[in-house]
């Protein structure tokens, strides 16, 4: 029989982010608190509260799933770059452009329907 929790469940339904940062020493998750949600962490980014992010780990225990969510924030950080026109920290840009395998800002050439390079 298990022991019963300490820490209320209603505590525990709701998305959890952790950043993977790069010391000098190493590798290691940064410790945070609870009231940590997706808008504050974006925020907490773009501020430079995190230096030389590596990842970004998202979780549920309630639900039970976790995943890297590195790619889908360093989306929504290049949004609100753009969309605010705010100068990028180079940690920052770093973290963006590995998770986008591209520059910032910098949008894939899409081909136009119809149109070929003889037509041009």
């Amino acid at each position: 029989m298990a022991s019963p929790s300490i820490i209320p469940n209603d505590r525990l339904d709701k998305d959890f982010y952790f950043v993977l940062e790069d010391y000098r020493s190493g590798a290691a998750f940064r410790e945070t608190d609870e009231r940590i949600d997706y808008t504050r962490l974006i925020d907490d980014l773009l501020t430079g509260q995190y230096d030389q992010v590596l990842r970004v780990v998202a979780f549920n225990p309630v639900e039970g799933w976790s995943r890297d969510a590195s790619e889908d924030v360093a989306r929504d950080l290049e949004r609100r770059i753009g969309g605010e026109a705010r100068e990028v920290p180079d940690a920052l840009k770093d973290f963006i452009e590995g998770q986008l395998g591209r520059s910032i800002g910098v949008q894939l050439a899409l081909p136009l329907a119809g149109i070929r390079p003889s037509n041009l």
